[in-house]
């Protein structure tokens, strides 16, 4: 029975989390538009900030909870999912054409920032030479306060540069769209921040209890089941949008979001709590990179991921999750 009530209270949570993020979304963009933000910020802060905001509550309600690997795993598995999943659903439905300032900037930026967390977090494994074993439950590093606060300046670094970079390269906005008034706008905002975080806190709660009952480690739970429950507003904004035929946004999607789970939630996570990182961690971290160096070398090959690619991408997390679940 105390099952039944666990998965329910999960569903429960991922309903009230992507409900959330989905009026955090619509309340910002249009408060946004009221007060003439250029759309290219909405999008690139916004919108990336709304659809994280899901892994934002979970991780930092696990920090504050004390289940750190909950808190970084969900991160790791985000991003994995995102890369590999979302934009490999997106290129199955249509090829998907990659904006040449992502491919330049943003890609190989989200790429040096998760070598950086790699290298912070296992520094002390590095200059001792110990190369940890494959024992999953082995603890192999830290990512301290410190690392928590060096990526939170990373993160207001890069949305300054965007905001700068915006307005040196302004875009027309849709003056046609339609505007929501003011207090509609702040009331999907509050609304969808209060369901943002008690969904966090449920999916926490019910995510601990299940991997008990199931012998699970929570760094597993974190990587699979929160990851993807946390990662479900990126797979439905850009499936939409590749269905609709606007696959440029997909790829902006995936990349901001991820950069934002690397530098915001990670490091306020951290802020709050250090996070006690295990073997696996280390492993999953290191398997992101490799697939993000993946996935880079598809987008400048064509300036496009097509759908034979997608479908390689499908499959290497099929094969990540069956090695998570092996291990």
């Amino acid at each position: 029975m105390k099952l039944l009530i666990d998965f329910l209270v999960l569903i429960i949570g991922f309903a009230a989390l992507i409900k959330g993020a989905d009026w955090f979304v619509d309340g910002s963009a249009g408060l946004a538009r009221i007060f003439k933000v250029p759309g290219v910020i909405i999008g690139l802060t916004v919108v990336a900030m709304g659809t994280s905001a899901p892994e934002l509550a979970v991780s930092s309600a696990a920090a504050i909870a004390g289940s750190n690997e909950i808190a970084l795993s969900n991160v790791v598995g985000s991003n994995l999912f995102n890369l590999l999943v979302v934009l490999g659903i997106c290129a199955l439905i249509h090829k998907v054409p990659v904006d040449e300032i992502i491919i330049k900037r943003d890609f190989p930026f989200s790429i040096a920032v998760t070598a950086l967390v790699l290298l912070l977090t296992c520094s002390a494994t590095i200059f001792t030479g110990k190369l940890p074993a494959l024992a999953m439950a082995d603890e192999a590093g830290y990512v301290r306060r410190y690392t928590g606060i060096i990526l939170l300046v990373l993160f207001v670094c890069y949305i300054v540069y965007l905001i700068i970079d915006a307005k040196k390269h302004p875009t027309e906005d849709d003056e046609d769209s339609k505007k929501l008034p003011v207090w509609q706008c702040i009331l999907l905002i509050l609304i969808g921040i209060a369901l943002i975080v008690s969904g966090g806190e449920a999916v926490v709660y019910s995510a601990k209890s299940i991997a008990r009952v199931f012998g699970m480690s929570e760094t597993l739970i974190g990587l699979t089941v929160v990851a993807l429950g946390t990662s479900l507003p990126e797979l439905v904004t850009s499936i939409v949008a590749a269905r609709k035929g606007e696959t440029g946004l997909a790829v902006g999607n995936v990349v901001g979001s991820n950069l934002f789970n690397l530098l915001l939630i990670l490091g306020v996570s951290s802020t709050i709590h250090p996070i006690s990182v295990n073997t696996a961690s280390l492993y999953d971290l290191t398997i992101l990179i490799v697939v993000s160096t993946i996935v880079y070398i598809f987008t400048i090959k064509g300036r496009a991921i097509n759908k034979l690619e997608g479908a390689l991408m499908v499959l290497l997390y099929a094969a990540d999750m069956a090695f998570a679940i092996f291990r």
